[in-house]
């Protein structure tokens, strides 16, 4: 293929208008980096000025389509940065947003703020997130100067027939994992909260039983999926009153969920009535989800239904707070959540592996950038799908997966000139993962041979500094498309494919009991031991690979949180699957991205098109300042929205 490259006229073309054959290689290749000397020959173009990068991007005056005229003021964002000195929230809606600033204003803690949100998306998002769905968070703890991970993903059921036909994962009644959210909810508040789950729960409640308008893109949504949501009488009453789509800014009201959220109250305030303390209280909160009514009515529903989850599996289920992964990015420390996600795992090993490489030299949206991202992502992607699992059911190399002697090595894999077949699993038996980097030059190989996101994320950050971010889906859209009863809450499809393996021999193929991978992966990135910056977000498995680029633009590029919220972004999607050595990749851009680092791209050997211009993910975020400044972002790509206060 390099060699095609160097014969067709039109190809080199292409290359030059992306990557700049004067490029000072000695600048551009990190010490420890690819410096085989064929490496500036296969870049080498013919004479004549050559363009490095001709993308858009936000911190070159790009005007966004809605965004308004204002004379000599450069508006280059569709939202502003929101300052907020006594507590900020940047949530997947307007109205979450509202919520969580709500517990700001009556003395909440970021933890009352995290919940009050996720309740309220329960009514505004609700193909993305409910309590039933399953998720993870990244917290940072300002006092003690700690960041720390809380793992709320759901196991598969205890009467899992192994054998069953994989289709009934993806839909339906056998497609649940045990609802891992309100256990993690409650986590939050009691760790990080001073509020009642009364005062927590009073914006949802109040949407729930007096309605809210339901914004257009969620009735689009609904009724792209209508037929499943039809399917069955408790989810078709919710979604589809009266038998119809709704209208856009209909009121929608849900009182089941209003009564369930009642109910978890009540608990709650007998024990404060009776003296209880405030702990107490909410773990009585939890016990009537998990050990009570709730459970039962779980029980009841899907024994009727065919269904495997049972009150055993509730009763048995406990969040977990665990150590994050963790590693360095050009002097940043970068964490996340560790497997069950894979996701934290992608961003750091993604890092590591572009660390390798000095981008200073070329700007954003180049289409020698995009081909080094797109590479280092498959790098990481090929391990993480072959090792990465529940942990109590799996071995996984986790210390030389996030090893700088790893990411060298796969680092040395990537040409430059030439786009790589997705890369063969790891042998990690012969890692020493304490080894460092290794100096100077290293070898290069030769050439060898969107449905609906399902996804929430929030950021929160409190007058204290204390951060959450929340990574919680539902799996697939409107999970398994089942509301569980009476309770009006959607049950997650957890077991569907991709956050299990269709493969027996793989790791991650779905057994009773283990919890199934999610990409879900909140960051939180510190400096000098103080909170720099924070995000998650959406859209499956671009979830890891938009995070990557959203910290590469504000640590080498030094975007300001809105900015490299919205700047374009990109995502390699695999065919059939990440699971299957030598899967077809394919690049998705926005079509925001120019057609000359398209056809570049193209050029390199990436199979490679273009997508809507705001279509991939939606990050939440927050930039902390040393000034102690702080400035959250929201993604127009979705109907996110960041309050302060």
């Amino acid at each position: 293929m390099t060699e095609t490259i160097k014969d067709t006229k039109s190809k080199s073309d292409d290359i030059s208008e992306a990557v700049n054959a004067n490029l000072d290689r000695r600048r551009f290749l990190t010490s420890g980096a690819l410096a085989a000397s064929g490496l500036a020959a296969a870049c080498t173009t013919p004479a004549g000025t050559l363009e490095q990068s001709s993308a858009p991007i936000a911190s070159e005056k790009i005007r966004p389509p809605d965004a308004p005229e204002s004379g000599d003021l450069d508006v280059s964002t569709h939202r502003v940065e929101t300052p907020g000195p006594n507590g900020v929230v940047s949530a997947g809606h307007p109205l979450a947003a509202s919520a969580g600033l709500r517990m700001f204003v009556q003395g909440g803690a970021s933890g009352d703020a995290a919940v009050a949100a996720m309740a309220v998306l329960n009514l505004v998002e609700p193909w993305a997130s409910s309590i039933g769905g399953n998720g993870f968070a990244t917290v940072y703890e300002k006092p003690a100067g700690k960041v720390k991970a809380l793992m709320f993903g759901g196991a598969a059921p205890f009467a899992l027939d192994p054998e069953s036909d994989p289709k009934a994962y993806d839909w339906g009644v056998r497609a649940g994992t045990t609802p891992g959210a309100f256990d993690g909810w409650i986590e939050l508040m009691r760790k990080h909260g001073r509020l009642s789950l009364a005062d927590v729960f009073a914006p949802a409640i109040d949407l729930a039983r007096n309605g809210h308008p339901i914004d257009p893109s969620i009735a689009r949504v609904i009724a792209y999926m209508q037929e499943r949501l039809a399917q069955h009488p408790t989810t078709a009453a919710v979604f589809l009153p009266g038998g119809h789509v709704p209208k856009p800014r209909q009121i929608m009201t849900n009182e089941n969920l209003a009564k369930t959220f009642e109910s978890l109250v009540a608990e709650e305030q007998k024990v404060l009535a009776s003296g209880g303390d405030r702990d107490t209280a909410l773990l009585a909160a939890r016990d009537y989800f998990y050990n009570g009514p709730i459970a039962a009515e779980l029980d009841r529903f899907f024994r009727e239904e065919g269904g495997w989850l049972r009150k055993a599996d509730l009763t048995a289920y406990k969040a977990e707070w665990a150590d994050p992964v963790r590693t360095t990015y050009r002097g940043y420390d970068v964490y996340s959540t560790p497997p069950t996600s894979r996701g934290g795992l992608e961003v750091c090993m993604q890092a590591n592996i572009i660390e390798r490489f000095d981008v200073s030299a070329l700007k954003p949206g180049s289409a020698l950038l995009l081909h080094l991202q797109a590479e280092a992502i498959k790098h990481a992607k090929a391990d993480i799908y072959a090792y990465t699992a529940d942990p109590k059911h799996a071995d996984i190399p986790l210390d030389a997966m996030l090893s700088k002697a790893y990411a060298a090595d796969r680092a040395a894999m990537i040409d430059i000139a030439q786009a790589s077949p997705f890369p063969a699993v790891t042998d990690f038996r012969t890692y020493d993962p304490a080894a460092p980097p290794p100096p100077g030059s290293t070898h290069r190989t030769e050439d060898d041979e969107a449905r609906f996101s399902d996804t929430t994320s929030l950021t929160v950050v409190d007058a204290e500094g204390n951060t959450i971010v929340i990574t919680t889906t539902l799996g697939g859209g409107f999970g398994a498309g089942v509301v569980v009863g009476n309770t009006g809450f959607l049950l997650n499809n957890g077991m569907r494919l991709g956050s299990t393996s269709p493969y027996p021999d793989n790791v991650n193929f779905v057994a009773p009991g283990q919890i199934p991978i999610l990409n879900n992966s909140p960051v939180i990135v510190m400096r000098n031991s103080r909170l720099w910056a924070a995000f998650g977000t959406p859209g499956g498995e671009t979830i890891g690979q938009s995070e990557f680029q959203v910290l590469m633009s504000l640590v080498d590029y030094g975007m300001g949180i809105q900015e490299a919220i919205e700047a374009p972004r990109f995502a390699v999607k695999a065919d059939p699957n990440f699971y299957l050595p030598g899967a077809r990749c394919l690049l998705q851009l926005e079509s925001r991205f120019s057609q000359q680092s398209l056809r570049a791209l193209r050029a390199l050997g990436h199979s490679a098109d273009f997508v809507g211009p705001y279509a991939i993910g939606s990050i939440q975020g927050v930039r902390a300042y040393e000034n102690g400044a702080g400035m959250a972002g929201a993604d127009p790509r979705r109907m996110a929205m960041a309050a302060g206060w």
